[in-house]
């Protein structure tokens, strides 16, 4: 079962978070899913919370998995002029584990949604019993790397006509690709609503830059050693996180552990998703453990 909760975020942006619980069996007393350790899913820049569908279901077993639509994406509210730094993210997750009764809550995040994870663990650390980190680099990515995503963006040849045009680019065609990667079109073909004049992404990719652009140019290994919580740091062997830095993340990180995932990139969840299950299933069941 999937139910939509909704959050008032920062601010008063209205935000969107999506349980993967079914209900409890006729008989069970209290509410088993609420018994169940909190797990909210941050989804990366341009993902949704429906991207984490699958990790959820596999999740709930033994967890209470919430996905959340941040601000700027999916359907939660996108306010032209923000925030989009990084206060109004991790302010927005700290609200929705308030707000759902998820603390303390392990945290998963991909990307963007794993920098808002260990800001708000090293900030919040009474909130987060866990953390997973899938790949989200700790060094500043710099100027270069925002004019390339800025030139990317402009490379879109929106509005796309089909759906199937929708993945053909993004998992053939971008030429920022090097081999096919038929997941990557699925998970742009997820973030795409149809207009009148065809198919459009259903955020604002000027929006987008400016989210990335208050992190890109920081690094964040300070905030990454006042993590307390278990942290499983988790990267493909063709991802963009590096080992050497993966590695290097792990020694900063008070409690670090280490999972590399073969023939997996930057999308190593929904590229390899039993892989990445079988990496984060024990570990949070470990480390969410009473006592």
């Amino acid at each position: 079962m999937v139910q939509r909760i909704d959050v008032t975020g920062a601010g008063g942006v209205g935000l969107a978070a999506w349980e993967f619980t079914d209900p409890p069996k006729i008989g069970g007393g209290l509410e088993e899913s609420e018994q169940r350790p909190g797990v909210l899913l941050l989804h990366g820049l341009m993902g949704r919370a429906s991207h984490w569908a699958a990790t959820a279901r596999r999740l709930s077993a033994r967890h209470r998995p919430v996905a959340l639509d941040q601000r700027g994406h999916g359907r939660s509210e996108k306010p032209a002029e923000g925030p989009y730094d990084r206060e109004a993210y991790v302010d927005d997750a700290i609200v929705a584990i308030e707000q759902l009764g998820l603390a303390p809550a392990a945290l998963v995040g991909h990307a963007m949604g794993a920098l808002t994870a260990w800001q708000l663990a090293a900030r919040r650390p009474d909130l987060v019993s866990a953390l997973v980190i899938c790949d989200m680099r700790a060094s500043a990515l710099g100027a270069a790397s925002q004019r390339e995503w800025t030139e990317w963006f402009r490379s879109w040849p929106v509005p796309f006509a089909t759906l199937a045009d929708v993945r053909k680019w993004f998992g053939e065609d971008d030429p920022t690709l090097e081999r096919p990667r038929p997941a990557r079109g699925e998970f742009f073909a997820e973030v795409m609503a149809e207009r009148a004049d065809g198919w459009r992404p259903v955020f604002s990719r000027r929006q987008m830059l400016t989210a990335r652009e208050t992190w890109v140019h920081d690094a964040h290994w300070e905030e990454l050693a006042q993590v307390p919580c278990p942290t499983l740091v988790v990267r493909g062997l063709d991802a963009e996180l590096g080992r050497a830095e993966a590695m290097e993340m792990v020694r900063v990180l008070p409690r670090g552990a280490y999972a590399e995932i073969p023939d997996a990139g930057h999308l190593l969840p929904w590229e390899q998703p039993d892989a990445w299950c079988a990496a984060i299933e024990p570990f949070l069941s470990t480390a969410t453990m009473p006592g």
